[in-house]
């Protein structure tokens, strides 16, 4: 059964760290290009951070660049988000996502929360 399970998320106050994790069952994680959205009230789901898959070779919005860092560990078959510097605008819902192809898969999502 194919899952993405995400965790790590919750409240931090301004220029706090936090480090997201988002597991995957069901398939091999590196075959897969693996990205993190996010979501906040009332805004559409955007991409914050990506990675190819052999390469590894990443990506950023302009936004987190500099603060955020993906990477991912194939042994665990988990992608993680570390996220430094917050502010209170990287407030939402964080989706991690991994396709290849016509194939895509979601995770639940994890809230972070940056206020003081």
């Amino acid at each position: 059964q194919v899952q993405l399970v995400e965790s790590g998320g919750g409240l931090v106050q301004p220029g706090g760290s936090l480090k997201l994790s988002c597991a995957a069952s069901g398939f091999t994680f590196s075959s897969y290009y693996s990205r993190w959205y996010r979501q906040a009230p009332g805004k559409e789901r955007e991409l914050v951070a990506s990675m190819s898959t052999v390469s590894g070779i990443t990506s950023y919005a302009d936004s987190v660049k500099g603060r955020f860092t993906i990477s991912r560990d194939n042994a665990k078959n988990t992608v993680y988000l570390q996220m430094n510097s917050l502010k209170p605008e990287d407030t939402a819902v964080y989706y991690c996502n991994a396709q290849s192809g016509t194939r895509r898969y979601w995770g639940q999502g994890t809230q972070v929360t940056v206020s003081s």
